[in-house]
C-alpha cells in the first residue's frame, strides 16, 4: 500500500487538534513578529542622534518602551513554550497510541516484523521526528511571513540592496531540493542501523544466560561491534550530509550579509541611506538570514520526516497509512475512563463451539495444520495430543485467532464467528500458553492484568491453580514482586500463576497449552481435580500427559498437521498405532517426574 506524502500526515495531525496547532502558530508568530520592533526602535534612535528624526518621548521613553517589550516577550515566550510542549506531546501521543493499537490488533501469536529494540526505536525516535517536523512546519511558515515583511520594509528603503538579500534564499532552496533524495537515503540507512543496534541490545540482555552457557560471549561482542561500526558509518554519513547542507545555508546567508554591508556603507557615504536605515537593514537582515538558514534545514528535515513516517507505517500491518494519524482519544487530562469488565450476554453462553476445516501453514514452510475439525460441547474436556512438531500449538492458536486461519470457520452455539480473535476472549474464552509471560509487577497484578479485583474470585483462582501454599510462603504474599518475566518464581509457579490468570476471568471455555509440563505428578493431579470440581468447565487442552488423557472426554491425535485419529482413550489405544506410540513414550517420562 502506497504511503501518504509527508504533508498529508502533517495536515492530518493538525486537524486532530486544530485549535492547539493554531494557538501554537499564532503565539510563535507573535513572538517572532515582536522581534521586528527593536529594530524599528533602534532605527528611530540612531536617526534621532544624527538629526534625521525626533523622539517624542525622549531617550527615557525609548528605554521604557524597550523594557516593556522585553517583559512582554518573556511572558509570551513562557506561554508559547508551554503550548509547544503540549502540542508536541499530544501529536507524539497520537502516533504512538495508534501504532500500539494496531500492534495489539495483530494476531497474538504472530511475531512483530522487527525486533523489540527496533520496534521501540520506531515508537521513540520516529515519533519524535514526526512531532518535530510538525512543530518546525508551524514555525517556518511564520518565519517566512516575517521574512517577507522584513523584505518589504527593506525594499521600501533600498530595492537594490534588498535584491542581494534574495539571491542566497533562492540558492539555498535549490540546493536543499536537489539534496533531499540523498538526505532521505542517508536518514533511512542510519535509522535502520540504529534500530539494529538497539534490537541487538535487547536480544543480548534477554539471552544473557544462554550466551554464557554456550560460551559465546566473544562472538556476540564481535557481532555487536560490527553492528556498531555499521551504525557509526551510516550515522556519520547522515550527519555529514545534513551539516553540509546547513553549512551551505549559513555561509550563503553570511555572504549575503557581507555584500549588504558593503553596499549599505556605500549608500551611507553618498547620503542615500541614513544611519537609522542602516541599523534597520542590519537588524532585519538577521531575520532574513535566520529564515534562509532555517529553510534549508527544514527542507532537509522534511525529507527525513518522510522516512520516519514510512518506518512507523510498517508497524500498522495491513491498516492503511491514514490509520497512523487517525483521530484517537488520548485522555491526557482528568481520570482515565473506567473499562468495565466484560459480561456475558445470555445468547453467548457456551453450549457448543465448533471449528471446521481449520488450516494454517507457517510462512515459508509446509509446517502447520490442514483441514482440522473440532467439536467442544459444554462441560467436556477435549485433549489434543501428538508428537513434537505435529501441530498441536498451531491448532490451538489458529482456533483462538492468535494465528490467522487460511481456511475454515468457527461457530459458537451454531452462529458463525466473524472475528475469532475478538470473540474468543474473556468472558467467552480464556487461554494459557505453553510458555506464559509474566511482568515485573506483583503476583496479584500478574493474575488480574488490570481486571478489577474481586476478593472471592481472586481467592478462588489462586486455589484453583494450586497456588495458595506458594502464596503463603512468599515474603509479601500476593503483593510480592515477581521480577522480570517472573524470574523470582519457579517454572511450576509461573505456569500456575498463568492458570490463576485464566481462572479469575470466569470464562466459559478454557484453552490450555501443555499447562502441566513443569508440574510434578501430584500437583498436576490436584490441579486437574480442582479445575473440574465445579462440573461446569469446558476445556480444550494440548497435552501428552497421562493424567490429562485419562480425564479426556474426547482425544484428537495429530500427525504432521492432520488428524490421524480421534475418539476416547480406550478406543484410540485399541485402534490407533500413533496413539499407542504416544502413550508408550510418555510412560517413562511421567514416572521420572
Amino acid at each position: 500500500m502506497k504511503p501518504y506524502a509527508t504533508w498529508r500526515y502533517l495536515v492530518k495531525m493538525i486537524r486532530y487538534a486544530p485549535w492547539l496547532s493554531l494557538i501554537h502558530a499564532v503565539l510563535w508568530g507573535a513572538m517572532n513578529m515582536s522581534s521586528l520592533l527593536p529594530g524599528l526602535i533602534a532605527s528611530v534612535f540612531f536617526d534621532a542622534l544624527t538629526g534625521e528624526a525626533r523622539l517624542a518621548g525622549g531617550t527615557m521613553g525609548l528605554v521604557v518602551l524597550l523594557a516593556m517589550l522585553a517583559v512582554a516577550r518573556a511572558a509570551l515566550w513562557l506561554i508559547a513554550g508551554f503550548v509547544e510542549i503540549t502540542m508536541r506531546f499530544t501529536m507524539a501521543g497520537l502516533l504512538r497510541r495508534n501504532m500500539l493499537r494496531h500492534v495489539l490488533k495483530r494476531p497474538g501469536a504472530q511475531v512483530l516484523p522487527y525486533s523489540i529494540g527496533e520496534t521501540i526505536s520506531r515508537f521513540r525516535d520516529d515519533a519524535y521526528a514526526a512531532e518535530d517536523s510538525l512543530d518546525w512546519t508551524d514555525e517556518i511558515v511564520v518565519q517566512g511571513m516575517i521574512a517577507i515583511a522584513a523584505l518589504v520594509v527593506l525594499w521600501h528603503i533600498d530595492s537594490r540592496i534588498t535584491m542581494v538579500v534574495i539571491v542566497p534564499l533562492v540558492f539555498v532552496t535549490i540546493v536543499a531540493q536537489r539534496a533531499s533524495a540523498a538526505l532521505g537515503r542517508y536518514r533511512a540507512a542510519s535509522s535502520q542501523a540504529t534500530s539494529r543496534v538497539t534490537g541487538a541490545i535487547g536480544d543480548i540482555l534477554a539471552a544473557a544466560p544462554t550466551i554464557q552457557a554456550a560460551g559465546a560471549e566473544a562472538r556476540i561482542v564481535a557481532h555487536f561491534r560490527r553492528l556498531n561500526d555499521k551504525r557509526r558509518t551510516t550515522v556519520l554519513a547522515d550527519r555529514v550530509a545534513t551539516q553540509a547542507l546547513d553549512a551551505i545555508s549559513v555561509n550563503m546567508a553570511v555572504m549575503g550579509s557581507g555584500l549588504v554591508m558593503l553596499l549599505a556603507a556605500e549608500s551611507i557615504r553618498n547620503g542615500s541611506l541614513t544611519v537609522g536605515d542602516f541599523v534597520l537593514f542590519v537588524a532585519y537582515l538577521g531575520f532574513i538570514t535566520e529564515f534562509t538558514t532555517g529553510l534549508g534545514q527544514f527542507l532537509a528535515h522534511y525529507r527525513q520526516s518522510g522516512v520516519a513516517f514510512e518506518r512507523m507505517d510498517a508497524l500498522l500491518g495491513s491498516a492503511p497509512p491514514a490509520a497512523l494519524v487517525a483521530p484517537t482519544p488520548l485522555h491526557l487530562r482528568g481520570p482515565l475512563p473506567t473499562v468495565p469488565p466484560p459480561v456475558h450476554v445470555g445468547a453467548d453462553r457456551l453450549e457448543l463451539v465448533e471449528a471446521r476445516g481449520l488450516t494454517y501453514r507457517h510462512p515459508g514452510s509446509d509446517r502447520g495444520i490442514v483441514d482440522v475439525d473440532l467439536r467442544l460441547p459444554r462441560r467436556s474436556l477435549t485433549v489434543v495430543t501428538g508428537r513434537v512438531g505435529a501441530g498441536k500449538t498451531t491448532l490451538l492458536r489458529t482456533f483462538l485467532g492468535l494465528l490467522p486461519a487460511q481456511a475454515g470457520e468457527v461457530r459458537w452455539n451454531g452462529h458463525l464467528v466473524d472475528d475469532v480473535a475478538g470473540f474468543l476472549i474473556p468472558p467467552n474464552a480464556a487461554y494459557t500458553p505453553q510458555v506464559p509471560r509474566l511482568f515485573s509487577d506483583t503476583l496479584k497484578q500478574n493474575i488480574l492484568l488490570g481486571q478489577p479485583e474481586t476478593p472471592v474470585a481472586l481467592a478462588g483462582a489462586v486455589r484453583g491453580a494450586v497456588l495458595e501454599r506458594d502464596v503463603r510462603l512468599l515474603e509479601h504474599g500476593l503483593e510480592t514482586t515477581v521480577g522480570t518475566r517472573g524470574v523470582k518464581l519457579s517454572g511450576g509457579q509461573v505456569q500456575r500463576t498463568a492458570a490463576a490468570r485464566m481462572l479469575v476471568r470466569g470464562a466459559d471455555l478454557l484453552a490450555i497449552d501443555d499447562l502441566s509440563s513443569a508440574l510434578d505428578v501430584e500437583t498436576e493431579r490436584v490441579l486437574w481435580d480442582r479445575l473440574f470440581a465445579s462440573g461446569d468447565v469446558t476445556c480444550l487442552a494440548v497435552s501428552h500427559r497421562r493424567i490429562a488423557l485419562r480425564r479426556a472426554d474426547h482425544i484428537i491425535v495429530l500427525k504432521e498437521g492432520c488428524v490421524a485419529a480421534e475418539g476416547t482413550l480406550d478406543f484410540l489405544l485399541a485402534n490407533s498405532a500413533e496413539m499407542r506410540s504416544i502413550w508408550d513414550d510418555t510412560e517413562d517420562g511421567e514416572d521420572r517426574v
